[in-house]
């Protein structure tokens, strides 16, 4: 197509390591592709770089303005092959080498040991990663899913696209990708009944669980630089392996650029201030665990080979192999699909379209729910700790006063009522207690695994997006009279993109049934013994008036 020229309206940062290009309100852009797709251009800056950025940002210029220069003949760099994981390899892997060697070189690791402030609220808004940021949309509603986005464009609603195409989602759809797949990577969708299938189920002899626990401070440098370090025993060999936050970051970047089909578990969200605070460390290693919990749980997950190699993995040499050799895998991506096996069965486009509409809705009500409980516990919490033993303090207080009063006039001969008057007191200044100390029975446990649910629920959405590429792409193919034989290969493609996100939408069904209810079963006990030691408390105190 004949390239023309786009006046950028607003700034947008592209995300690191993907195709997407920054630009700035005012930039002047050179327009090479308008066929992108999902509401992307491609295009060239000033200083000649290529890349993406979104169509509702920029707008075609009617005037002549100078064109950037040419780009620079492209230099071909030698390949380096090396069966040895510790020379050779791509750029990224020279780079990380002294990040292989030191773990320790981010923000997120170390802080210096004087550092004492007091820690962050415990339930941020914000989990790690496949979170929205901050400065982005909160709510999944301000997200449309078929609608005209233009004007109300979010970056969240780019990244996962973005990521798709640099990572060859059209070659895989066009049959243009051939990588060999060994059989033991290959996952065999299973089919339940009619439009309902799964992930291949994890054998019973399979099962399996990983626990977190004995967080300690550790430093180096002679104590220059700290650190806290988790213990991961998994139940399969009962061998401890420590790692740190840093190592739980590295392991997230791996499962989600490799499984782009599947909702990642979020990690606990980073924190700087307050980092040592016993509350905060105790915190971070209950919500590890929820993460933990969950991929082992995952068919897919719980199975894969950067997975095992964070669980096992206990020397350091090894560690840096499999580190490099994750970094390297080509299935990642839309590559991911070429792994996949499912069924025959040639998808109903109108059964396609509706299962999304449907499942998309869904998820965006589920996800506007488990944030309003989430504002209700973290309320109930504050209040526990706040005004509702405030209140309690006040009655007793009231009442021991009370009972002093009673008390001084009573100094020559002394009676139970002035004793039994300050035990009412007493009682409720123990009932303010017993308020103070519950959330972190019940409300507490119940927001960590809110926080899951909810960043599952706000990763399905690029998840929808990579399907929504997928569908154009077919139709394009379908458009432009592509030969008969390869239109049903790509026809077959799409149908495996859609296989695959019917399968994980109904892990997430199965699993959100059992692990809801034992939540919600285990918060009510709670709340049953909550009440119980208050009308304990009570009535014991009623008994020295009998």
């Amino acid at each position: 197509m004949s390239t023309f020229q786009a006046r950028a309206l607003y700034d947008f940062s592209g995300e690191p390591n993907t195709a997407e290009m920054t630009i700035s309100a005012g930039e002047i852009l050179t327009v090479t592709r308008t066929d992108v797709g999902e509401g992307w251009w491609e295009g060239l800056n000033s200083q000649g770089k290529s890349g993406l950025f979104p169509e509702a940002y920029v707008e075609k210029v009617t005037t002549s303005f100078p064109g950037p220069p040419p780009m620079p003949a492209p230099v071909l760099q030698p390949q380096n092959y090396s069966d040895d994981w510790g020379s050779g390899g791509n750029q990224t892997s020279q780079e990380n080498d002294g990040w292989d060697d030191d773990w320790d070189e981010d923000p997120y690791s170390e802080i210096p040991n004087n550092s004492r402030q007091q820690p962050e609220q415990l339930y941020a808004n914000e989990p790690n990663r496949n979170q929205f940021s901050k400065g982005d949309a909160d709510n999944i509603s301000e997200m449309s899913f078929g609608a005209d986005n233009k004007g109300t464009i979010t970056k969240k609603s780019f990244n996962r696209f973005s990521t798709f195409v640099k990572s060859g989602g059209e070659s895989y759809i066009l049959g243009t990708l051939k990588v060999n797949i060994e059989d033991t990577h290959k996952i065999l969708i299973v089919k339940i009944d009619d439009g309902i299938c799964n992930w291949p189920p994890i054998p019973p002899a399979n099962h399996y669980t990983v626990l977190v626990t004995s967080p300690k401070k550790e430093s180096k440098l002679k104590g220059l630089k700290s650190f806290i370090a988790y213990q991961l025993t998994p139940s399969f060999n009962n061998i401890q392996v420590s790692r740190r936050y840093k190592h739980f970051d590295w392991l997230h970047e791996r499962l989600t650029e490799k499984f782009s089909l599947i909702a990642v578990p979020p990690l606990p969200d980073k924190q700087i201030s307050g980092r040592y605070e016993e509350q905060f460390i105790e915190h971070r290693r209950v919500q590890l665990q929820e993460f933990v919990n969950w991929v082992c749980r995952h068919p897919i997950l719980s199975s894969s080979e950067v997975w095992q190699h964070f669980l096992t993995c206990t020397d350091d040499k090894l560690w840096k192999q499999g580190k490099r050799q994750a970094e390297k895998d080509p299935l990642l991506g839309a590559n991911f699909c070429l792994c996949i096996e499912a069924p025959d069965k040639n998808l109903l486009q109108s059964f396609v379209d509706e299962t999304i509409d449907t499942s998309s809705n869904f998820i965006h009500n589920l996800d506007t729910a488990v944030k309003n409980l989430m504002n209700t516990a973290a309320d109930q919490a504050r209040k526990h700790a706040g005004a509702f033993k405030k209140e309690y303090t006040k009655i007793g207080e009231s009442f021991y006063s009370l009972g002093t009063a009673i008390e001084s006039a009573e100094k020559a001969t002394p009676t139970d009522l002035a004793t039994g008057i300050k035990r009412i007191g007493t009682a409720y200044f123990e009932i303010g207690k017993i308020f103070e100390d519950q959330p972190k029975l019940d409300w507490e446990p119940l927001s960590d695994k809110l926080y899951i649910y909810k960043g599952i629920t706000s990763s399905f959405p690029d998840i929808f997006a990579i399907h929504k590429g997928a569908q154009q792409k077919r139709k394009e193919c379908e458009k432009i009279n592509t030969p008969p034989a390869q239109l049903s290969e790509v026809r077959k493609r799409t149908d495996t993109v859609s296989y695959a996100i019917f399968a994980e939408l109904q892990h997430f069904k199965s699993e959100r049934e059992v692990d809801l209810k034992v939540t919600m079963k285990k918060y009510l006990i709670e709340q049953v013994n909550f009440y119980k030691r208050i009308v304990d408390k009570l009535e014991d105190t009623l008994k020295f008036f009998e």
